[in-house]
């Protein structure tokens, strides 16, 4: 196998499980998107990670003392990079569980399942099952009048301004509020649904995290409660009184499936549509193709999907086995590296290009196999209608002067983005 420099500059000379090969331990942090840049492609560093001279499988060794490990030493995982492999592990549901994911509850000593996330098939399709219905096409097409007009008041209230925070004022809460409908949730929860999500993914500390997570599950558990008292058409009612092969959910299972939308409905798309924005004042051709052929935009917005994978989800090996030459142990992690496999050249032509007319385009966004993202669906329809609204308003828009353009490339994505327009 050739040498690559790169791959030799983030070897690491830390703990890992005694059956992981030395030379596959490396230190991959910069690609997790905890580290900024201001690239206009900023998943660009991740490239190489496809190479034909680097290895299938690659581990990621934090520091010892780092956190996830035994005895101050921490654990790991396996990094998947290539499109293939990285379809193996979403889909193969034989060796890869996906049992306990997203599983912060476990921090206050609570033992309930994030649901459906965190359950696997077979009992995962009764959650499943369930829930399709409230995100797919006719329950989207009876929001789509709402949605619609959300986006026109909200681009309305600052298009004589010429400028707005494209990622405070207008990608922090358009998506949310239409979730917060979804589910019924109070408007004037949203401040607080905010704090409480960026504090237990971004506060920092243990402290913030526990006190968020009791915070908002005491919530939630108490609207949950007068959901019972007094049914509405929302889902959140329709979880209480919901059932699952002829008999009521339980509590846990509730709980479980509340929680679990409440904390993946709240900043995806919000990062989603403030990268869009960003890549678009940056590479300003991109923004004049879709205006100039609007027909483009379910396309163009596949493309933008597929140029910031905003998560990289994980599993664990259910069973020992043996993948690419190396020894894989039952309870092994994998951390499916999105923003490399959505720019597999393999999979991809010219992959780092930004194409709105790309077809097909099945990237790994929003993940893959029984695990695909539930909320897709209106995810798509909330950057289509947003993207018309805006080209049908807005004129050509710049970065306005002064403003840091730097980024995280994932979920932290960009807290703020001032942009500007000439006003007609």
């Amino acid at each position: 196998m050739a040498k690559d420099n790169r791959l030799d500059a983030v070897r690491v000379p830390y703990h890992a499980p005694p059956h992981v090969p030395e030379d596959r331990i490396v230190d991959l942090s910069f690609a997790l998107g905890f580290v900024a840049n201001d690239l206009v492609d900023p998943y660009e560093p991740c490239g190489w990670l496809t190479g034909p001279d680097i290895p299938r499988l690659l581990f990621n060794a934090p520091p010892p003392g780092g956190g996830g490990g035994i005895a101050g030493r921490s654990v790991g995982s396996w990094i998947v990079t290539r499109y293939e492999d990285i379809d193996r592990v979403y889909t193969d549901n034989a060796f890869f569980s996906n049992a306990g994911a997203a599983n912060f509850q476990a921090m206050i000593g609570e033992t309930f399942a994030s649901i459906p996330l965190g359950i696997d098939p077979p009992d995962h399709a009764q959650y499943r099952v369930f829930l399709m219905p409230f995100f797919g096409p006719a329950r989207l097409n009876r929001m789509n009048d709402q949605i619609r007009i959300l986006a026109r008041e909200m681009i309305d209230a600052f298009a004589d301004q010429g400028e707005v925070d494209i990622a405070w004022d207008f990608g922090r809460i358009y998506p949310v509020r239409i979730f917060m409908s979804l589910m019924g949730f109070p408007p004037a929860m949203f401040e607080q649904f905010l704090a409480w999500e960026w504090d237990i993914l971004h506060g920092g500390t243990i402290e913030k995290t526990q006190a968020a997570l009791r915070g908002v599950l005491e919530y939630l558990r108490g609207f949950m409660k007068e959901k019972q008292a007094i049914p509405d058409e929302h889902l959140v009612s329709s979880i209480v009184h919901g059932s699952t092969h002829g008999r009521p959910f339980t509590e846990d299972e509730k709980i479980g499936m509340v929680w679990f939308l409440w904390l993946g409905g709240l900043d995806t798309v919000a990062a989603t549509i403030s990268q869009m924005f960003r890549r678009m004042v940056l590479q300003t051709d991109i923004q004049r193709r879709i205006r100039e052929s609007p027909e483009l935009i379910p396309t163009a917005i596949e493309e933008f999907l597929r140029t910031q994978p905003i998560l990289s989800s994980a599993r664990h090996a259910s069973r020992d086995f043996e993948w690419h030459g190396v020894s894989i142990r039952k309870g092994d992690t994998f951390q499916c590296l999105n923003p490399a496999g959505n720019f597999d050249p393999t999979r991809f032509a010219d992959p780092r290009t930004f194409d709105p007319t790309r077809k097909p385009n099945r990237h790994f966004t929003f993940i893959a196999g029984v695990h695909l993202c539930l909320g897709a669906p209106l995810a798509r329809r909330e950057l289509r209608i947003l993207l018309e609204e805006w080209f049908s308003r807005i004129p050509e828009f710049r970065v306005k002067p002064g403003a840091d353009t730097t980024v995280f490339p994932g979920l932290l994505s960009i807290r703020n983005l001032p942009i500007e327009w000439d006003v007609r």
